[in-house]
């Protein structure tokens, strides 16, 4: 699996970062497999400059032996420079075969506040691309520890993922397997197999590794949850 880490793209009133990485990944997918991308939450403190919520997103591509690390970085480059925000701060990651240590700073920097020399120091220690893109460049923060929580399997939320975008109405749990999530279930771990669900703004955990969807019932039907 390759993961292309990206953060503060965006300013108030533009389109933002997950906006801007489900943009990449349809541009990307024209030439290798998507997986996703997933929404990352990272540490809520003042004293982080963010637009409204401090979070990160990442993208997740096919990791086939024959992908140019080094060709993917400058099209994600270029695709984020075409659509540069005036005022952001844009941080780009891309890597493959994510080591622990990495997924390790991406936990730091969702409890404690992580300077950008620490971000470029836990790059640089496990060979992994890394480039503030504009502005204070303090996007590269967030941006690897997009590709860190990422890798580690259980964090975050799908923006994209399969079909999912497009559901709506109530369906059969069916319908939801179908497009791509992997699994039901309620907030404290059973299965959900049975039931319609109201499938509006669809948006499954990261969990194991897959898309998972949390519901809770609400009369007649369950009622998706959004987790990080």
């Amino acid at each position: 699996m390759i993961y292309i880490g990206i953060d503060d793209t965006d300013m108030l009133g533009v389109r933002g970062t997950g906006h801007l990485a489900r943009m990449m990944a349809a541009a990307l997918g024209a030439e290798m497999r998507v997986f996703g991308v997933t929404r990352h939450q990272l540490l809520d403190d003042p004293r982080v400059p963010c637009t409204q919520k401090n979070s990160a997103a990442a993208i997740h591509l096919d990791g086939g032996a024959d992908a140019d690390l080094d060709a993917l970085f400058e099209r994600a480059r270029r695709l984020i420079l075409a659509d540069f925000v005036a005022g952001s701060d844009p941080g780009l990651c891309v890597a493959r075969d994510v080591p622990g240590g990495v997924a390790a700073y991406g936990r730091r920097v969702k409890n404690v506040l992580v300077t950008q020399d620490e971000a470029r120091g836990v790059a640089a220690a496990h060979g992994i691309r890394l480039e503030g893109l504009g502005g204070t460049q303090d996007g590269v923060i967030g941006a690897l520890a997009a590709v860190g929580l990422a890798a580690g399997g259980d964090d975050g939320r799908y923006v994209l993922v399969g079909g999912v975008r497009e559901l709506s109405g109530e369906l059969p749990i069916s319908a939801l397997l179908a497009a791509g999530i992997d699994a039901l279930r309620t907030p404290d771990g059973e299965a959900v197999t049975t039931g319609r669900v109201l499938a509006e703004k669809v948006r499954p955990a990261r969990r194991g590794g897959r898309p998972v969807l949390f519901v809770e019932r609400d009369a007649d039907h369950w009622r998706p949850l959004k987790l990080d």
